[in-house]
């Protein structure tokens, strides 16, 4: 690798390919603010040094993509206002990754959930093992929420039922399902060969038009954006700042089930 960021997320190019590896396996691949802004920085950059044409993200080890923010960022949360600072820098992240100059890639294997699945979802194409597993179990982990930019860029992306059954049932979607709804677009049945056709399909992208793909990639998102002009900020700043979070957060660090109240 010519190029390693940290130990926690690697950062590779392979001729016209650059690769992204997020490097935290003995945690399935649970993302630190410095691994999010590693990857925004990445891709923010792309337009300007012109030094791959096409990104492939991807999750070290054989479990996890990634599976979510790892939960000892949220521990320094002291009101709702905390939520939405956080929800805003997610927002801003995930923006700088789907306006990436170049096409993305995601390479799902193994669980895919929370900001792992977030990321997945500004890619332009997600491409999954039979392993995979997608979803945002908050509603019987952490008892957080979703930015409405997210909830949007989901809504276009499987339908507002498709996200009520993902987020209020707290189910994990298999990759069957996954492929079957839209979320992703094609299976492989190993990891090896689900690598092999992300490059495969990097090199193909790599070999297109870049500014009819840019053009593209752009007029889709400005489409989809008006969805999530709301403010939900209230709502953000009520469910961060409620003690079923506290509580959410508490019984995830202590493994043990979350007892809910509602307030």
């Amino acid at each position: 690798m010519d190029d390693q960021m940290n130990q926690e997320l690697l950062y590779d190019k392979r001729g016209e390919v650059g690769w992204i590896t997020f490097n935290r396996p003995q945690a399935r691949n649970a993302l630190t603010f410095a691994m999010y802004e590693g990857v925004a920085e990445v891709c923010g950059r792309l337009a300007q040094t012109r030094e791959v044409k096409a990104l492939v993200i991807t999750g070290g080890g054989d479990k996890a993509f990634a599976a979510g923010t790892d939960i000892a960022q949220f521990q320094s949360f002291k009101d709702g206002d905390d939520g939405i600072a956080y929800e805003r820098k997610m927002d801003r992240i995930l923006d700088t990754i789907e306006r990436c100059a170049v096409p993305t890639i995601a390479a799902i294997h193994g669980f895919c959930t929370g900001g792992g699945a977030a990321i997945a979802a500004v890619c332009d194409f997600r491409i999954a093992s039979t392993t995979a597993q997608f979803g945002f179990p908050i509603a019987r982990t952490l008892g957080n929420c979703l930015s409405m930019g997210n909830y949007a860029r989901l809504a276009a992306l499987i339908g507002p039922q498709r996200v009520k059954e993902m987020i209020l049932l707290a189910k994990l979607v298999d990759a069957p399902t996954a492929l079957s709804i839209g979320l992703v677009s094609e299976l492989q049945a190993d990891q090896a060969t689900l690598l092999a056709r992300a490059e495969e399909l990097a090199k193909t992208l790599a070999g297109h038009a870049p500014i009819t793909m840019q053009t593209t990639k752009e007029a889709l998102r400005r489409l989809q954006a008006r969805l999530g002009d709301e403010n939900i900020d209230d709502l953000i700043s009520r469910t961060y700042a409620s003690a079923d979070f506290r509580e959410g957060m508490s019984a995830f660090l202590g493994k043990r089930a979350p007892k809910w109240t509602g307030t």
